[in-house]
């Protein structure tokens, strides 16, 4: 027994690495078959080669393992860490975003009130710049400077900002 053993037993290993993939169980696997070619060897009756029946046997082991809960197991407590991981990092990053856009209020309501509500028309009511100028009656001209001096007021106090949205990859 001991010499199949040794003639084999690196053959039978390579080929339950190659279904597997995992060095650990192609070993058990591996001695598995050989333990049961052992305990079983008076009851086993070979009609081909022993190395043939070997490579079945490896073959049956994996199929057999794979069918077993103990994989599916290892799946599923692996896809349950992973999507906890997601989920964990996305509320990390709305909360960081919540953080984010507060900055930016708390900029805009430091510009000067009309240039605040010419900003604030623009960007979050999304009027154009003639809606503006009629509804406030004032020159297309100066909503257009209004604007334009809030973005480089609000650059200057918030560009912090774009380098904390780099770093945490929201860019």
């Amino acid at each position: 027994m001991e010499k199949i053993y040794q003639f084999y037993w690196e053959d039978i290993f390579d080929a339950a690495l190659k279904k597997t993939g995992d060095e650990a169980l192609a070993q058990d696997i591996t001695q598995e078959i050989f333990i049961s070619l052992w305990e079983n060897h008076k009851a086993i009756n070979l009609s081909g080669s022993l190395g043939a029946y070997l490579h079945g046997a490896v073959k049956y082991k994996v199929i057999n393992y794979f069918r077993s809960g103990s994989i599916k197991e290892q799946h599923q407590a692996a896809l349950t860490a992973l999507m906890d991981e997601q989920h964990i990092a996305a509320a990390d990053d709305k909360l960081i975003l919540k953080e984010l856009y507060q900055e930016v209020d708390a900029a805009i309501a430091l510009l000067p009130e009309k240039m605040q509500l010419v900003f604030s028309m623009s960007r979050k009511q999304e009027k154009s710049i003639k809606e503006i100028a009629a509804e406030l009656e004032i020159s297309v001209q100066t909503v257009k400077n209004q604007i334009s001096a809030a973005i480089k007021l609000l650059k200057k106090s918030l560009s912090y900002i774009l380098l904390i949205a780099v770093l945490i990859g929201l860019t």
